[in-house]
């Protein structure tokens, strides 16, 4: 389990800094997946919307979070 929601940090991670990149210039490498949040979610959420730099940003801080919580999630045997 543990695994598992460190590969979803490290995505939230991937695509919060992918979508930042985007938004300050062009991202080249794999758009379709890494800027998902960026070019669906932002646009749709008008609260995020006037700032989506702020917003991929927070992003990829979330996935920090969610990596440092679950090295705290007890190991299963």
């Amino acid at each position: 389990m543990r695994k598992a929601v460190q590969i979803l940090g490290v995505v939230l991670i991937l695509q919060g800094v992918s979508g930042a990149v985007d938004h300050l210039a062009v991202q080249p490498f794999f758009g379709v997946l890494l800027n998902f949040f960026n070019r669906v979610v932002v646009p749709r959420v008008d609260l995020l919307a006037g700032h989506a730099l702020l917003a991929n940003l927070l992003l990829a801080a979330a996935g920090a979070v969610v990596i440092v919580a679950a090295e705290r999630l007890p190991e299963r045997s």
